[in-house]
């Protein structure tokens, strides 16, 4: 009887041992996923501040929503400008339009965290409702506002990855642009906003950052000269011949005066005469996240390679 009740035992107490175990690890999980940081603490321009460590409802007052939106991070209010962006036309779909001076309604949308530039209105306020984040326009290049805003979201590794291969497709393509049409041909990049006229540097969105910096293509000299330092230029249609390059990217809002290009002076442009002016809508193309920048890419590519 004794040799049929041991087995038996050591049975039970092995049948223990593992629940034990499974137990104990079961725990140990719990208390791994309970370990994780909730918070941490950003080195923004301004100071540190204690963010989310994976944000939930995120506020944009000024930009940066392509780049929160490409990094997968819900988004539950943006500006108007974003918010009337074609771009993001349907990822903003059912996300509010909420600005610096409506605090009652950022209230609602219960954010935890907010992201505007630095020149925002009532940022101490803002600061009380949410953990809020501001950048400087221009403070850091393009590229590198998405890293960072990736560290902002616990995304740098995502957001790194993004820049590695858009410079490299971007490279490629210029590469291929030059081939094409020459290594010293210029290309302007010009904006016809409600009654005026403007020509941009390397670093002033409307797709300025790919051509110049990503694609190494070349500016006029009048255009280095009077756009470069500020980023933008102010034009008469009377002067534009000075400042057109071989190639000329035109953005145009829609609801903005074009009579300019009525005119003998835009007609006799040579990129006008030759068809090398490549048009594309202005609303959005104030943009420099992936996302828009994706869609430029795309835009450069076929106005200039035919693919």
């Amino acid at each position: 009887m004794k040799k049929l009740i041991l087995p038996f035992i050591l049975i039970f107490v092995v049948i223990i041992s593992a629940c034990s175990n499974n137990s104990a690890d079961k725990k140990a999980s719990t208390s791994s996923k309970d370990d994780q940081p909730k918070t941490f603490t950003y080195q923004s321009e301004t100071g540190p501040v204690e963010v989310p460590s994976h944000p939930k409802r995120v506020i944009l007052l000024s930009g940066f929503t392509g780049n929160v939106i490409s990094l997968g991070v819900n988004v539950v209010g943006v500006d108007v400008w974003s918010k009337n962006n074609p771009t993001f036309k349907k990822e903003l779909k059912d996300v509010a339009e909420v600005s610096d001076e409506n605090l009652e309604k950022i209230i609602e949308l219960k954010p935890d965290l907010i992201i505007g530039l630095s020149n925002i209105k009532n940022i101490d306020k803002l600061k009380e409702i949410a953990p809020t984040v501001t950048y400087t326009w221009g403070k850091l290049d393009y590229l590198a506002q998405h890293v960072e805003i990736g560290k902002l979201l616990s995304k740098e590794k995502e957001a790194q990855a993004w820049v590695d291969d858009f410079k490299q497709r971007a490279e490629k393509a210029g590469d291929e642009i030059r081939a094409k049409i020459g290594q010293d041909a210029t290309v302007s990049v010009f904006e016809s906003y409600d009654k005026q006229l403007y020509v941009f540097g390397n670093n002033w969105a409307r797709g300025t950052e790919i051509l110049y910096q990503a694609m190494k293509l070349k500016m006029p000299e009048k255009v280095k000269e009077m756009a470069l330092k500020d980023g933008y230029y102010t034009l008469s249609t009377e002067v534009l011949p000075q400042y057109a390059g071989d190639y000329v990217i035109l953005s145009q809002y829609a609801d903005a005066d074009i009579s300019f290009k009525k005119t003998d002076t835009y007609k006799s442009i040579p990129a006008v005469k030759n068809n090398h002016v490549y048009e594309m809508l202005g609303n959005g193309a104030s943009f420099s996240d992936p996302v828009t920048l994706d869609k430029q890419l795309a835009f450069f590519k076929k106005s200039f390679l035919g693919n």
